[in-house]
């Protein structure tokens, strides 16, 4: 691993390789661009348009209207979908409207028949329904500081954004209104369900607009307890019958957000994506990091196995907590990894495999 293969310093690694040195003590000190090479790389003020996996932009995230195919967030899925079978038959899928009552006709159902009407009355009446057409879809994706990080082809917040974008297209092709809550540490931005394009485009602006934001040198702190705030407004907003799909690393994660999801389950259907990198797994050893806050930051070695373990518990613990409500909240739970191409993966999860 070169020293420009990972590129965030909050709560997470930037790695130089060189050898183990356990006599070597921690240091913490000013943020000095001159300790790492990765550092200067992405400290710049301005995102270029060439830093692909790095940011995202309006016209890659338009572009994804045309890959937002093949999948879908229905009960009726693909065979290989990950939501065929035992979880999609807990998805409610579209409702049923009572649209009136008329007297039975010959070939009509019987379970459809109103009983108490048909006392009253004393001849046999039917209550008639239409199909709910309308599915309406809340995307909640993640772009605080936390996500701005990868080792591998993405960073998480490229991850979020471009797997939000590919959910707004879908639903906006699917005929259903679709909304988006996008926060940041500092920022939650909530627009509206609407089947319009303008609402996708407005999406995908927002998307653009805090992913681009993001900075390494950022004295914004770290806001743990955002993911909870986003989540209350939805809460307020999603009564029944919408497809609410968090994206994001779920820093932050407590009780509250599982109470929180546990009611958004209870009316709507819930997906979780968590977003993941590798490193996060599977950490380097006799490597030092340099890990940073933007204003002070400490080299570490990984050569002590206390410090590996540590960081791969932490990691472990938050994703075995969102693994545990499907089998409690019956909320589908469909990781990402920042390794591969975000609509790749989610025509593995959720459409029809490659072949």
């Amino acid at each position: 691993m070169t020293p420009s293969t990972v590129r965030h310093f909050d709560s997470s690694t930037s790695s130089t390789p060189r050898p183990s040195d356990s006599s070597t003590p921690s240091t913490l000190r000013p943020l000095d661009s001159s300790t790492s090479s990765t550092l200067r790389l992405f400290n710049s003020s301005t995102p270029n348009a060439s830093d692909e996996g790095v940011y995202v932009s309006l016209g890659e995230l338009i572009a994804l209207e045309y890959k937002a195919k093949g999948f879908s967030f229905l009960p009726r899925q693909p065979i290989h979908s990950l939501l065929s079978g035992r979880h999609a038959s807990r998805m409610r899928g579209r409702g049923l409207n009572f649209e009136e009552l008329r007297g039975y006709l010959p070939g009509d159902d019987i379970r459809t028949i109103d009983w108490k009407v048909t006392a009253r009355i004393g001849e046999p009446y039917v209550r008639v329904y239409t199909e709910e057409r309308d599915r309406p879809a809340f995307l909640i994706a993640d772009q605080r500081l936390s996500m701005f990080f990868g080792s591998r082809k993405y960073m998480k917040s490229v991850v979020a954004a471009k797997l939000a974008a590919l959910g707004a297209w879908r639903v906006f092709k699917a005929g259903d209104r679709v909304g988006a809550v996008i926060f940041n540490d500092s920022r939650i931005q909530q627009i509206r369900p609407h089947r319009s394009k303008s609402t996708v485009m407005q999406i995908l602006g927002a998307l653009v607009e805090q992913n681009r934001a993001l900075q390494a040198n950022s004295t914004v702190p770290a806001n743990p307890a955002q993911l909870n705030i986003a989540l209350e407004g939805v809460l307020q907003i999603t009564k029944h019958d919408y497809l609410i799909a968090i994206i994001g690393d779920f820093y932050g994660l407590d009780d509250e957000t599982t109470r929180m999801v546990t009611l958004l389950a209870e009316h709507n259907d819930v997906l979780a994506f968590p977003v993941f990198d590798p490193l996060s797994t599977n950490f380097p050893e006799n490597t030092r990091l340099v890990v940073s806050n933007g204003e002070l930051q400490i080299e570490l070695e990984t050569g002590k196995g206390s410090l590996q373990q540590r960081v791969i518990d932490l990691a472990d613990e938050r994703l075995r907590t969102i693994m545990k409500w499907q089998e409690e909240l019956a909320v589908p739970v469909l990781p990402l990894t920042t390794a591969s191409e975000p609509e790749d993966q989610i025509l593995t999860l959720l459409g029809s495999r490659k072949g």
